[in-house]
């Protein structure tokens, strides 16, 4: 059996994670500065460590109290 550990998650995969949706995702993104944007062509993607998810869980949960 093969195991991949994932050093990065896509914007989709990062907003079913943290149970938001990807424009509020992005919205915390742009404000924070959390999250790598690449583009290839005309194709971009943003990718998030698991520590910038953790962060961003972390903004969500203050920002709701």
């Amino acid at each position: 059996m093969k195991t991949q550990e994932l050093k990065y998650v896509t914007r989709r995969r990062a907003a079913v994670l943290l149970g938001l949706s990807e424009q509020e995702l992005n919205r915390i993104s742009t404000e924070s500065g959390f999250g790598h944007r690449e583009v290839s062509g005309q194709d971009e993607e943003t990718y998030f460590t698991y520590e910038e998810l953790r962060q961003i869980c972390m903004l969500a949960v203050n920002h709701v109290n």
